[in-house]
């Protein structure tokens, strides 16, 4: 997976969870503070990446990526969740404990940590 295309799905991840608005990303990794928003309405999803100016959109079960014109398939379970990225045909899990999302991508074989502000 790209590294915006993790924190994207991490966003989502929390937002659907949660029901709470997301008004940024931190990520670990990188130690970069990323302009992501999103908002999970029922089973909708609205968000926008700033740092690439492109939207994202779906439902709880798939997420479409306007920017790279890819589809993220997500699959959550209680505080974790799974799924696969078609776009660079990746498969992902992710766990979160209070405010920090865990995704570990198969392709890469590592684990990535964000920590999600909430509005």
């Amino acid at each position: 997976m790209l590294p915006h295309t993790r924190a994207m799905v991490a966003a989502a991840a929390h937002a659907f969870m949660f029901g709470k608005k997301i008004a940024g990303v931190h990520d670990h990794g990188s130690g970069q503070d990323l302009q992501i928003a999103a908002e999970a309405r029922g089973d909708r999803l609205q968000g926008f990446d700033g740092d690439r100016s492109a939207s994202f959109t779906g439902t709880s079960s798939e997420i479409y990526d306007a920017g790279d014109n890819a589809f993220i398939s997500l699959a959550i379970d209680g505080l974790k969740a799974q799924g696969y990225d078609r776009g660079s045909s990746s498969h992902y899990s992710l766990s979160v404990t209070d405010q920090i999302v865990r995704l570990y991508d198969h392709a890469a074989g590592s684990w990535f940590a964000f920590s999600i502000q909430v509005a």
